[in-house]
């Protein structure tokens, strides 16, 4: 800490780490094992399961968090970006990491993490790691930021490690072909611990399988070719599906909606049978404690609002089947703010099959560096012939489409959701 400077509160606390640590990504290890080393290495006290994909991620998380709590375990989820509140980010039992933690973190270590050169994620995930050792965790579930091979949380040896879904997203730091960023994201396969595959294609499935071989996992589990789902319906409060695995046959029902979720929920369960009896949970156990899961933003339905994270076309095009599934009243109007580096084109193609008008907004707190052009967007709606209006200011963008439709869908981006919540006071913390 700089000498001198007394931070008074957590918000201050948090606005000093942002602007003294190193903006963008960094990729590499070396950074986040100093920290650690410093730490003493708190992310070895506790087993951990560890996730990548291009979506799916957090779903499978707070799948895994609510069928290891039924158990009794305390479970700790390092999950990101966050939707309103940091805290958001590291929970323990449920809790997220209270501000004093945060505060004196920030205290004790910015001068490390400025002498180190860190970026705010991997000060983040070593603050996040240093809390769950010191709150008592008996297991955590991590997911990954970016890739998997050289994301920050990559320095731990999980007992488990899976990739849910490879799609196009983040192509400019992990490829341009989704062999490519499966490659990146396979990076989280461990020598000597179980692989676990979500993949459907099974072109890229096998690629993700040869590299987990590669690399030495001690077990390849697909889980297409594990688990047999069907008859899979999809309604306003969630999702039920007939499920196969082993010797038994159940029906499941996930408060998650989307025809993707009974997918992201045969993923949790394969992961956390493949770290052994004290975590593998049968159907007839999952099928007594789903309704426990939580995970806000996605397709999260409060009163006229619709709230989902969806930030690139593969997302996109899940949520539009999940819109046709539940039908929720029309006219549907999207709240639309998608950042700049994404495909935004091919997202509102996907979108405006499902919805009958955008209105086309600037996010508050989407990152000035990577917002996107609304003139550009809105030519280009035009040359689509779509239904779309450009209301720059947020709060406005947010009145106008209430006023105008019976449901309203926000979606885009973490920032565009988060930012409806905070002004609609829906908080992600009660999911």
């Amino acid at each position: 800490m700089t000498k001198g400077l007394s931070l008074a509160n957590y918000r201050d606390a948090l606005d000093y780490l942002f602007a003294r640590t190193t903006g963008g990504f960094k990729f590499g290890l070396e950074r986040t094992i100093a920290l650690l080393d410093h730490l003493g290495n708190p992310q070895r006290a506790y087993p951990t399961f560890h996730i990548a994909g291009t979506n799916g991620k957090g779903s499978s998380v707070a799948t895994m968090a609510a069928l290891l709590s039924a158990r009794g375990q305390r479970v700790a989820t390092y999950t990101s970006p966050h939707l309103v509140d940091f805290r958001e980010r590291m929970v323990v039992a449920g809790q997220p990491i209270p501000a004093d933690d945060v505060l004196d973190f920030i205290t004790r270590y910015t001068p490390l993490v400025e002498e180190i050169g860190a970026s705010f994620f991997e000060a983040t995930t070593a603050m996040a790691f240093d809390y769950f050792a010191r709150a008592g965790a008996s297991v955590a579930v991590i997911e990954a930021g970016l890739g998997g091979r050289l994301d920050s949380t990559n320095v731990i040896t999980p007992i488990a490690a899976g990739v849910t879904s490879i799609g196009l997203d983040h192509t400019e730091y992990l490829g341009s072909t989704l062999e490519e960023i499966a490659g990146e994201k396979a990076g989280i396969f461990k020598a000597g611990r179980p692989a676990i595959i979500g993949e459907t294609d099974p072109r890229i499935g096998e690629l993700l399988a040869a590299r987990a071989k590669a690399t030495g996992a001690s077990s390849v589990r697909v889980v297409s070719r594990e688990i047999r789902i069907s008859h899979t319906k999809v309604d306003d409060g969630g999702t039920t599906s007939d499920v196969e695995w082993r010797s038994e046959h159940l029906t499941l029902r996930t408060p998650l909606v989307g025809d993707h979720q009974a997918a992201n929920l045969a993923f949790a369960l394969v992961l956390l049978d493949a770290g052994g009896p004290a975590f593998a949970v049968s159907l007839a156990e999952a099928s007594r404690n789903l309704d426990a899961v939580r995970i806000p933003g996605r397709f999260q339905h409060v009163g006229q609002f619709i709230f989902d994270v969806a930030h690139n076309p593969a997302g996109a095009e899940v949520l539009a089947q999940t819109l046709v599934a539940v039908a929720p009243p029309r006219p549907i109007t999207a709240v639309l703010c998608v950042l700049g580096d994404k495909d935004w084109r091919e997202m509102i193609r996907v979108l405006s099959r499902v919805v009958s008008h955008f209105v086309l907004t600037m996010a508050p707190t989407a990152p000035a560096s990577r917002a996107w052009d609304l003139a550009e967007v809105s030519e280009y709606t035009q040359t689509l012939h779509l239904d779309a209006d450009v209301v720059q200011d947020f709060d406005a963008a947010l009145d106008y489409a209430r006023e105008r439709s019976a449901t309203v869908l926000i979606t885009g981006s973490f920032h565009t959701v988060g930012d409806a919540m905070s002004r609609l006071q829906v908080s992600p913390l009660r999911g």
